[in-house]
């Protein structure tokens, strides 16, 4: 219980720090750009166009609704990690030991694998209205909406307008996000541990392999975390879901083709160096870039 509270105190603080970061992402992965290009240089030293990157963005929010803007959305979002934890903690306590297998083993790497997909497929799913919620209280930042003000009065709104399943808007995209990349990181950790390291170090479990595997997740996620993203908030009422913004998507695999057939879909993954879109017109000098 002990370990859990003080994973619960981390998150909370990890959570706190990191939320103008999400914040600003979140408003990006939309396609809110209430800020013109300036000239500056890419990573080889060429001057080029570029759409302001994150300080410039907060700077924006700050000026428009002072330092707390920046944690727009910050109460369910606490509420999420917080719950997450504590069912992702008890689902593993619950599952218990799995069949013996040798440690190290393919079986064993299956089984523990599979307790985790478990949990946090579970923790997942709990906490998603809050995610939701979430989402929906940073994008109201586009159109200067207030219809979601609260964890509580967000959970009628939604209920009101949406019923039980806009609470999970935007999971299935989630979910096989998280499932395929634990399992992808997983198995090729365990491949590396097998194949490519001497046995001296293999007593060191998957955690030695995570260190090359790690960096590979937030790759093969983020697509889906795009995805999901959009269509929790598409067509929620908010400007921030609807044309210009975003079209109106009947499921998440017509979001997905059209990010796809737009080159987008690792649209805001990089707050730094942000390259002009294909196309967009910015009021400056009356030119439009390309």
């Amino acid at each position: 219980m002990a370990d859990t509270c003080g994973q619960v105190l981390l998150g909370s603080g990890l959570t706190v720090l990191s939320h103008p970061l999400m914040y600003i992402k979140v408003l990006v992965q939309v396609g809110h750009e209430p800020l013109p290009p300036s000239l500056g240089r890419n990573l080889f030293g060429r001057q080029v166009y570029q759409l302001p990157g994150l300080f410039a963005y907060a700077k924006h929010i700050i000026k428009i609704d002072g330092k707390a803007g920046l944690f727009n959305g910050l109460a369910p979002r606490l509420c999420a990690g917080t719950i997450g934890t504590l069912v992702h903690s008890r689902v593993l306590q619950v599952s218990g030991t799995s069949q013996k297998a040798e440690e190290g083993s393919l079986q064993h790497v299956v089984n523990e694998t599979t307790k985790e997909m478990i949990a946090r497929s579970c923790a997942t799913i709990v906490t998603h209205p809050f995610h939701v919620i979430t989402l929906r209280c940073m994008v109201q930042f586009i159109g200067r909406e207030t219809k979601y003000s609260g964890v509580f009065d967000s959970i009628v709104t939604v209920y009101k307008n949406e019923g039980v399943l806009g609470f999970f808007a935007g999971l299935i995209p989630r979910l096989l996000g998280d499932v395929l990349s634990l399992w992808i990181c997983n198995m090729l950790a365990h491949l590396i541990n097998t194949y490519a390291i001497d046995d001296s170090v293999s007593q060191m479990d998957l955690g030695f392999c995570h260190l090359f595997t790690g960096p590979m997740r937030p790759m093969l996620t983020y697509p889906f975390v795009l995805v999901s993203n959009l269509m929790a908030v598409n067509d929620c009422g908010l400007a921030g879901g609807l044309p210009p913004y975003a079209s109106i998507y009947p499921t998440w695999v017509d979001c997905w083709r059209h990010l796809s057939l737009e080159g987008n879909m690792s649209r805001g993954n990089s707050l730094f160096f942000r390259k002009l879109p294909v196309g967009k017109t910015y009021a400056i000098d009356q030119k439009r870039f390309f």
